[in-house]
C-alpha cells in the first residue's frame, strides 16, 4: 500500500510538473511571437509611412481613390507568418476635440486652455439627428461632451462639469483636456452604450482641437451623412450620397468644381466659414491598421499618421485592436 501510495503521489507530482512545463513553454512562444511580431509590425509601420508619401506625390493638388488604397488590405509574407497593413482617411470624421478651440492661457508654456466652440457644437448635434438621434438629447450630448473638453468648470446650455458627476457612485471629474479615444465619450453626460454605438463609425479624436478636414475626393457614398452634417438642414443625406457617387474617377479637380454642383451650392449658402473650410481636396490624416500573423498567435497595432505639408509623421501609436 505504502508503495502505491508513494507511486500515486509521484504521478501527481509529474503530471503538475508537466502541465506547469507546457504553460511555461507556451508563455515563452507566446512571449517571443508577440516580440517578433511587434518588430515586424515596427518595420510595416515604415512601408506604410513611405506609401503614404507616394500616394501623395502621386497627385499634389489631391489625394483621390486611385490605386484603390483605401481600406483595402495589403499582405506580406515574413518568416513565420503574414503582415497585413489597411490604409483609410483618418481625417473623414467629426473631430471630437474640435468641440473646443486652443485658446491663450495655462501657467506653463506646455499648458493650453481650451474654450467650448459653438459652430462645432452645432456640428456635432447635426451629425447625430442625421443619424437618427432625437434633436434635443443630440444637443445634450454635444453640449456635455464640449464640457467634458473644456477648462472651465460652468456647464453650457444642457451640459455637466464636475458638480453633476461627483454625484455618482462612484465620482469623477471632467477630463478638462483633449480626448485621446472615442470611447471617452461613454463618459459623458446623457451617452449611453446605444447611442455610441450608432454613432461610433462617424467619429474620431484626432490630436488636435481643429475641425476634421473632410476630404470630397476619398469620401465613401457610404460616408454621406459627413458630408451631409456640415448643413444639416439644406443638404439631405440622398443629394449627399449622388454627390459622391458622381464624383470623377479623378476626383474633383477644383474646390470651385465641388461647390458649383447645383446641391452645394445651395447648402454653402447656409454654411458657416468653418464648416465651408472643412470641406478639403487633399488629406491630412491616415490610419493603418496593422495585423501580424505568427504561428497562430497575433498581434495587432494601430497608427496615425500626420501628413500636413507633406511631411508624413507618426503621432500615435496604439497596441491591441485600434479605431481612433
Amino acid at each position: 500500500m505504502t508503495v502505491l501510495l508513494l507511486i500515486a503521489i509521484l504521478s501527481v507530482v509529474a503530471a503538475v510538473a508537466l502541465e506547469r512545463l507546457t504553460v511555461a513553454t507556451r508563455m515563452t512562444r507566446n512571449i517571443v511571437s508577440a516580440d517578433q511580431g511587434r518588430a515586424y509590425l515596427l518595420t510595416a509601420e515604415r512601408m506604410a509611412a513611405t506609401r503614404i508619401a507616394d500616394l501623395l506625390a502621386l497627385r499634389p493638388d489631391r489625394t483621390t481613390l486611385e490605386g484603390g488604397w483605401m481600406g483595402s488590405e495589403q499582405i506580406l509574407a515574413v518568416p513565420g507568418g503574414t503582415v497585413a497593413a489597411q490604409i483609410v482617411d483618418r481625417g473623414n470624421c467629426f473631430n471630437l476635440n474640435s468641440l473646443v478651440r486652443s485658446a491663450a492661457g495655462g501657467t506653463s508654456q506646455t499648458e493650453e486652455t481650451f474654450t467650448a466652440r459653438p459652430e462645432a457644437i452645432a456640428q456635432f448635434a447635426g451629425l447625430m439627428r442625421l443619424l437618427g438621434v432625437d434633436a434635443t438629447l443630440a444637443l445634450q450630448v454635444a453640449t456635455s461632451a464640449a464640457d467634458w473638453i473644456d477648462s472651465d468648470s460652468v456647464p453650457g446650455n444642457g451640459g455637466a462639469e464636475d458638480d453633476y458627476y461627483s454625484s455618482f457612485d462612484p465620482p469623477y471629474r471632467t477630463a478638462n483636456t483633449l480626448m485621446a479615444d472615442p470611447s471617452e465619450l461613454l463618459m459623458v453626460n446623457a451617452v449611453t452604450p446605444d447611442l455610441y454605438q450608432r454613432i461610433r463609425p462617424w467619429i474620431c479624436t484626432l490630436p488636435d482641437a481643429e475641425m476634421s478636414p473632410i476630404n470630397v475626393n476619398t469620401l465613401l457614398p457610404g460616408q454621406a451623412v459627413l458630408l451631409a452634417m456640415l448643413a444639416p438642414d439644406t443638404l439631405g443625406l440622398d443629394q449627399a450620397r449622388q454627390v459622391l457617387a458622381q464624383r470623377p474617377a479623378t476626383g474633383y479637380g477644383s474646390l470651385l468644381a465641388f461647390w458649383n454642383l447645383p446641391p452645394m451650392a445651395r447648402a454653402k449658402a447656409g454654411m458657416p466659414d468653418v464648416a465651408v473650410e472643412q470641406v478639403q481636396q487633399k488629406s491630412r490624416w491616415f490610419e493603418v491598421a496593422l495585423r501580424a500573423e505568427l504561428g497562430g498567435d497575433e498581434v495587432e497595432e494601430a497608427v496615425l499618421f500626420d501628413a500636413n505639408d507633406g511631411q508624413v509623421r507618426l503621432v500615435r501609436r496604439k497596441w491591441g485592436e485600434g479605431d481612433g
